[in-house]
């Protein structure tokens, strides 16, 4: 199982200090990927509730947020071989002529490192702020993946759907890899799994925030949408993101410890877990815990935690 880290570009440690270290340091160490994320507001009175906390409130690191594929480009420069990712972008709030543009160049100038990791949104805000009707999002989602591989692949690039429409035009270059960059979808309503299988190459998870049974028949049921569509499972790629939470001693009873969760050696016994599920990439993300306040306790806490996942 190959490992990923999230780079410091959200929060109050964003300085082109912190993100050069930890990318180079990241690829000096053999970890496979960097990764972002990508957030446009933090809302003062949201109108949708942020599901990851008790209240609602979305985190307060969100508050500065540098934007995800310009992060990758100059990562891009600093490195030779580390692959980079996002997980994810919200895909509505670019034109898909626009966003394949961004990740084409991506994708040359890193020498065909990009993953292109998409989702569709959950924020009113954002769609308000973007422009885009916050219904119809899954079939939004359908002919935007569509657009966006005929960019990457056709030579004439035609399109006439319900959202988006491009005239007969030329649309170049093509990005290194071919037939494009890997396409990952994250969520997990009933339409998220048959959308990976029919436009994506695999799925962006999440690990830790409720039982792993639960991830795991996640996981089978993705499995069983690609077998519906006559395709080969293990040919859907899984990555699962994970924001671990290091305690210096264990739960006092191991009821009371969630996944990922407690000392180096319990998560440890996580992310075995996790790998046995057949997870092809995990990504440890430290923005909300302390490590990610220390860029080199950062770097020993992923590699500590990586020994599980080889």
């Amino acid at each position: 199982m190959k490992v990923g880290l999230f780079l410091p570009h959200v929060g109050e440690h964003i300085t082109t200090e912190n993100i050069l270290y930890i990318a180079t340091e990241a690829e000096k160490e053999g970890i496979d990927s960097v990764w972002v994320l990508d957030r446009l507001l933090w809302p003062i009175n949201p109108q949708t509730p942020y599901v990851a906390s008790p209240d609602g409130s979305l985190p307060m690191v969100y508050q500065n947020v540098l934007d995800p594929l310009t992060t990758l480009t100059y990562v891009a420069a600093v490195t030779e071989r580390i692959s980079l990712g996002t997980s994810i972008i919200d895909m509505f709030f670019q034109n898909p002529v626009v966003l394949s543009k961004r990740v084409t160049a991506l994708d040359i100038l890193s020498d065909g490192r990009a993953i292109t990791g998409l989702g569709i949104g959950w924020s009113k805000d954002e769609f308000e702020v973007s422009g885009i009707p916050y219904k119809n999002k899954g079939t939004r989602a359908d002919e935007y993946l569509q657009v966006l591989k005929k960019i990457w692949t056709d030579d004439v690039v035609e399109f006439k759907g319900q959202f988006y429409n491009i005239p007969s035009s030329k649309i170049g270059p093509k990005p290194v890899q071919e037939p494009h960059p890997p396409i990952l979808l994250g969520g997990f309503t009933p339409r998220t799994f048959p959308r990976i299988v029919n436009y994506a190459n695999g799925w962006i998870g999440v690990a830790g925030f409720g039982p792993l049974e639960q991830l795991e028949q996640a996981i089978n049921g993705l499995k069983e949408s690609a077998r519906k569509a006559d395709k080969e499972p293990s040919k859907v790629s899984i990555y699962m993101v994970s924001y671990p939470n290091i305690l210096e001693s264990a739960p006092s009873s191991n009821q009371d410890r969630m996944p990922m969760t407690g000392t180096i050696e319990e998560i440890g016994s996580d992310i075995e877990h996790i790998k046995a599920m057949g997870t092809d990439h995990i990504i440890f993300g430290h923005l909300f815990s302390s490590p990610g306040r220390d860029m080199k306790m950062m770097v020993e806490v992923t590699m500590q935690l990586a020994r599980y996942a080889k």
